[in-house]
């Protein structure tokens, strides 16, 4: 019966408050409009504050703590005191007991026309060290995984707050209407889970839309119903014209309501994702020397090559943030002990796939303005614990950059002699974050959402770029 009351029902869409026409519902209700790709809306892509030298971003996310004197931090004094005492004080808080001084069991040696050392760990990375800028003084707060993971996500360990990925997507939008603004592939769902890729109190829109999980194989990591078996494409696109019209008549009657529209626009993505995201995550089309060059074809570094290389097909569809999770329920990068065989089993998985992808988006342009960002929730301690493992260590490690207005083949800041605290230019998880938004274009003090009765920021009251990395 309201049907019927319309003048034109078509035109009602196009101009409702829920911003069917935004997104691009005319592709939907006849193809008419299907050469259409501009989003509009409160999802539109946005200009950005400052002078943008980044237009998307990768976060390769290696879940349990990497030890940093043990790939890009070397430390001699710590070869030469192996089994001494620490020469000074330990934090006031440590997670686990620890002893003596441990060396590294790996060997570093220099790469590239900048001279940086790499451990032996990592040979493919070596290779492209000159596309690395190594900041080697990051530090935190929290010596637990699940605060330390809260932290590096969302820039607390206490409260629930919108991810970083949210607060991207928040301050540009997205310039693809068929696919999620932000993507993660096979998340952990341990310490913190959905929090870390989670939009709390801000729009919808921004929630990151994961990928499978880190307990499954990543050939095996889907869109859940991504195919709907019992419509018809033609009777979802009438039930999605149904459900508009519906909507206009709630808004009429009691005004607008952004819960709502956010279910109604996740409606009309999952609808547009039907077409675009089989053939996103298809990597039979990518020819064999690309497979090789990520490590498809290698039992070893299959997993993880197909994170990355399903990472860069959505980067180059201009998904604005993507993250890829190396995490598994046996070892992680956690390694109290047989810190040994936990880091080269983990090494050895995801080296090759990391050096692919950044050859693959330097090849292919997209390095120039894709910002790449390695690491872990935390360091290691240079201490051991037991006789052959680290215990954690927040107070000081590395995480490393590449592409988007970075400088290469840089080591950025630095720890003691050792390695267990962050000495020069010391680099706070705010900062990283502040440093992160500002190469996107974005001013992490304007960046903000007021809530509850007071602004919120990604880095709170705090964050300072690191201006010296910067090209």
């Amino acid at each position: 019966m309201f049907d019927r009351q319309l003048q034109n029902r078509r035109q009602m869409l196009q101009t409702s408050a829920v911003g069917f026409g935004g997104l691009a519902l005319n592709a939907l209700l006849g193809g008419e409009a299907q050469a259409a790709t501009k989003v509009e809306g409160p999802q539109a892509a946005k200009l950005p504050m400052l002078a943008a030298r980044a237009k998307r971003i990768v976060f390769l996310f290696m879940k349990g703590g990497p030890s940093h004197v043990d790939t890009f931090d070397p430390k001699p004094l710590l070869t030469r005191d192996h089994g001494k005492p620490l020469p000074f004080d330990l934090p006031r808080v440590t997670f686990a007991k620890q002893g003596n001084l441990l060396k590294s069991p790996w060997k570093f040696k220099r790469f590239g026309e900048s001279g940086l050392p790499v451990s032996e760990l990592f040979p493919h990375v070596a290779q492209c060290v000159d596309d690395l800028c190594i900041l080697r003084s990051v530090h935190g707060t929290n010596p637990a995984h699940g605060g330390a993971l809260l932290k590096l996500h969302t820039g607390t360990d206490q409260f629930v707050r919108p991810s970083m990925g949210s607060w991207v997507v928040y301050g540009l939008g997205t310039e693809n209407q068929n696919l999620p603004a932000f993507v993660t592939i096979c998340p952990t769902l341990a310490h913190g889970g959905v929090n870390n890729w989670g939009s709390a109190f801000l729009p919808a829109y921004c929630q990151g839309t994961p990928i499978g999980n880190a307990s499954l194989a990543a050939s095996q990591a889907t869109v859940k119903h991504i195919r709907n078996s019992r419509l018809s494409e033609d009777q979802q696109r009438r039930q999605l014209e149904f459900i508009g019209s519906l909507n206009q008549h709630h808004m009429e009657s009691a005004g607008r309501n952004q819960a709502l529209e956010g279910r109604l626009n996740s409606f009309e993505l999952a609808f547009r994702m039907q077409a675009t995201m089989p053939e996103v995550q298809d990597l039979s089309t990518e020819s064999e020397s690309t497979q090789r060059l990520y490590g498809i074809d290698d039992a070893v570094t299959e997993d993880f090559g197909r994170q990355c290389l399903l990472a860069r097909r959505f980067l180059e569809r201009d998904v604005r943030f993507v993250q890829v999770t190396h995490s598994d329920s046996e070892v992680q990068w956690d390694q109290h002990s047989n810190l040994y065989h936990g880091h080269t089993k983990n090494a050895a998985e995801v080296d090759k796939p990391i050096a692919g992808l950044l050859t693959d988006l330097k090849a292919r342009g997209l390095l120039e303005d894709t910002l790449v960002l390695w690491g872990g929730e935390f360091g290691r301690t240079p201490t051991a614990q037991g006789n052959n493992g680290r215990d954690h260590n927040p107070h000081g490690f590395t995480m490393w950059m590449a592409g988007a207005g970075v400088k290469g083949g840089y080591a950025y800041g630095a720890t003691d002699d050792y390695g267990y605290y962050s000495t020069v230019d010391r680099m706070h998880i705010h900062d990283l974050h502040a440093t992160m938004l500002y190469l996107l274009g974005l001013n992490h003090e304007r960046l903000t959402f007021q809530y509850a009765g007071r602004d919120f920021r990604l880095t709170d009251v705090a964050g300072n770029v690191a201006h010296d990395i910067l090209v």
